[in-house]
């Protein structure tokens, strides 16, 4: 632990206060993943076996059945689609519609954070190494005749330390938010479908037995 302590304090000194923020944000963001992650699990996302079932279940106008299903599930959705049931009330479609974006909205807590940190990091990396590279220039007109080169060649990898850490801090940062948002628009998708179906339960069944049977009047009377 002590020699990991000690390269920590090396990196600090040789990227400046840059690395430091790096670190802090890298930290932060770490900190703010693994409870969107324990959140994400906490709220059932993804996981919509019973509530699938009750949707089914109410289109099919099996109404006891859908909620026998809907008690079972344990998904965070699981108000919202029991208000949805509540009634037949289509003026109720644009109450229920609030309160699930609600709790996509709380779901989507904090990835704007992790957005600012994919999109800012870079640029406080190319920001130290700007500063470094500065830095460098003026130790190598300090020197004045005597230029060493590998004062240039040791400023300047200091230099770009800072960017190497802006990049390694965005780019899984990157990644993660682009994998908590696919989720959040995969569970947008899904409520929206299941609401949908609720308050016009049957219809794709019907429309199928209508085009079944206007095609049958067809071909009879060809």
């Amino acid at each position: 632990m002590t020699e990991m302590q000690q390269k920590l304090i090396e990196i600090l000194q040789l990227g400046g206060p840059v690395v430091a923020i790096l670190i802090a944000a890298s930290i932060a963001t770490l900190a703010l993943v693994i409870y969107k992650l324990w959140q994400y699990k906490a709220a059932g996302v993804g996981r919509h076996i019973e509530l699938s079932m009750a949707i089914d279940a109410w289109d099919r106008q099996d109404h006891m059945a859908a909620r026998s299903h809907l008690n079972k599930s344990r998904s965070y959705l699981v108000p919202v689609i029991a208000m949805a049931l509540s009634g037949d009330d289509r003026t109720l479609s644009d109450r229920v519609d609030a309160e699930a974006e609600a709790r996509f909205a709380r779901l989507e807590q904090g990835l704007n954070v992790l957005d600012s940190v994919s999109q800012l990091a870079p640029l406080l990396g190319l920001f130290g190494t700007v500063l470094g590279m500065i830095e460098a220039f003026q130790t190598l007109q300090g020197a004045g005749n005597a230029v060493d080169p590998s004062l240039l060649a040791g400023g300047i990898w200091v230099a770009l330390m800072t960017t190497a850490a802006g990049l390694a801090v965005a780019m899984p940062t990157s990644l993660i938010l682009t994998w908590f948002e696919a989720r959040v628009n995969r569970e947008r998708i899904f409520a929206n479908r299941a609401l949908r179906t609720i308050f016009a339960p049957g219809h794709a069944g019907d429309t199928a037995q209508t085009n079944k049977a206007s095609t049958t009047a067809l071909a009879h009377g060809a």
